[in-house]
């Protein structure tokens, strides 16, 4: 068994939980409140993250980053997307140096403002 599967077996769940009971299922209570719900605990779970990141907690660093993931997943399903949508983006940028994709990005969003 792969990473992959673990994320796929994960965001089954998710799909199948988000149209449940917001009572019975934090997954249905956040996407009964909306995206905005979910972005905010993105963000704070993102907080949470770097302050464990700080104080060199690793195993505090794992589970934050296990929650942040997990809420980032909640998004890509509101968004209708998967994680094999991040994992191809991880795929095409393999083998390509940062500094390349991020001047990449820049020209393009150059482009993208005519000029």
């Amino acid at each position: 068994m792969t990473s992959n599967d673990t994320l796929a077996r994960l965001a089954q769940v998710i799909e199948s939980r988000k149209s449940g009971d917001p009572d019975k299922s934090y997954v249905a209570r956040l996407f009964h409140k909306g995206t905005d719900a979910i972005l905010k605990k993105i963000g704070e779970e993102a907080c949470e993250t770097v302050m464990a990141a700080k104080d060199g907690d690793k195993q505090k660093l794992v589970y934050e980053v296990a929650d942040l993931w997990f809420h980032s997943m909640l998004a890509l399903s509101a968004f209708g997307l998967t994680p094999a949508d991040v994992l191809a983006e991880l795929e095409r940028r393999e083998g390509l140096s940062g500094l390349e994709e991020f001047a990449a990005r820049k020209a393009i969003r150059r482009e993208g403002e005519g000029g």
